[in-house]
């Protein structure tokens, strides 16, 4: 299985998340490629390449232009107005009632213009970073035009959680959406986009939510209880073209294999139903056991026969790297689910 990934992660290097109410370090960090990284070339999974450029073309066909703008200039505003020894962190949000009719002129008041948590900071070197994730998987999109099987985006920061023009949960620019219309645009007539991260994705979901020719399914905690809490509920099916193009499988705390399983097989027969001609699977491993942020229980060896489940599905799939934070277990768990799909 070819692996796309660029060094340049390591610029999206945050010092701290608000988390339980109090600063803290961020979970979503450099070493959690590098472990990743190094399971796969330990296990020989395949090669390692970097990304090709693409440009900022394929990031409109899914982000809002503007928002773009703020992801590329928001440090250097931050910077003129904060100074740069501290991340750009929102202090305030738009609430219901609220007008988003205009964007502010205050750096600090575009931060929560745009974003809708205070877990995802701005560094100088986000856009540099995201962008490269975005190329990952857009690089990847390509192999699979190309008449590969399967392919793994490396990337980092993750993108499940950024939307149309918001961005949170470590998330900027989302990478599986930007990679799913990539294949559709390559001449792909249907695209499933299947989620396995532990957190709804909720920025997939908005981008998709009336269109009709890419199905979004998500398979992940109960967003009564867990975040991003305010969508991923079972009753959002879409809405206008998108009518029955969004799928979500809510599960309880404490999941474990045997009840995920059945919500895989559910994910599955949905996509086949569906006809797709391509999958791109948002791969977060945050469903492990061990993760400090999540509250399911799955094995390492369960990730073996998630990625067989997976290759059951019988299409072309591009793994985009989602979350996951148990750092020491992390790439174990990820370089299962693709030996499993390899093997599946």
């Amino acid at each position: 299985m070819i692996v796309i990934h660029s060094e340049e992660h390591r610029l999206q290097a945050g010092r701290s998340e608000l988390n339980d109410g109090q600063l803290v370090p961020c979970y979503e960090k450099p070493a959690r490629a590098d472990i990743v990284r190094a399971r796969i070339e330990a296990v020989e999974l395949g090669p390692i390449v970097e990304p090709t450029r693409h440009g900022i073309g394929p990031l409109e066909r899914v982000h809002d232009a503007g928002y773009l703008t703020f992801l590329r200039t928001a440090w250097d505003d931050w910077v003129e107005e904060h100074g740069a020894d501290i991340d750009a962190l929102p202090l305030n949000w738009v609430a219901p009632g609220m007008s988003r009719r205009r964007v502010p002129r205050s750096i600090d008041g575009r931060l929560g213009f745009y974003s809708f948590d205070a877990g995802t900071p701005i560094t100088a070197g986000t856009w540099r970073a995201a962008t490269a994730a975005a190329d990952s998987a857009l690089t990847g999109a390509d192999r699979l035009r190309a008449g590969e099987r399967s392919a793994f985006a490396l990337c980092r920061p993750p993108g499940h959680h950024a939307g149309h023009a918001f961005y949170g949960g470590y998330c900027f620019l989302n990478n599986a959406a930007i990679a799913a219309q990539s294949l559709r645009d390559g001449g792909a007539a249907r695209v499933a986009v299947l989620d396995v991260d532990y957190h709804h994705g909720n920025g997939t979901q908005e981008i998709f939510w009336e269109r009709g020719d890419v199905l979004f399914v998500s398979i992940h905690a109960d967003p009564a209880d867990e975040f991003p809490y305010f969508c991923g509920h079972a009753d959002e099916t879409g809405a206008g073209a998108g009518e029955g193009a969004n799928l979500n499988l809510t599960l309880p705390w404490g999941t474990d294999w045997d009840r995920y399983a059945q919500a895989l097989a559910a994910a599955a027969a949905r996509i086949r139903a569906f006809g797709a001609d391509a999958l791109v699977l948002s791969l977060g491993a945050d469903t492990y056991g061990g993760d400090p942020i999540s509250r399911f229980r799955l094995l390492s060896e369960d990730f073996l026969r998630m990625g067989a489940g997976i290759a059951a599905i019988g299409l072309p799939t591009l793994f985009v790297m989602e979350g996951g934070y148990a750092v020491d277990d992390l790439g174990v768990n990820v370089a299962n689910v693709l030996t499993g799909f390899e093997q599946g």
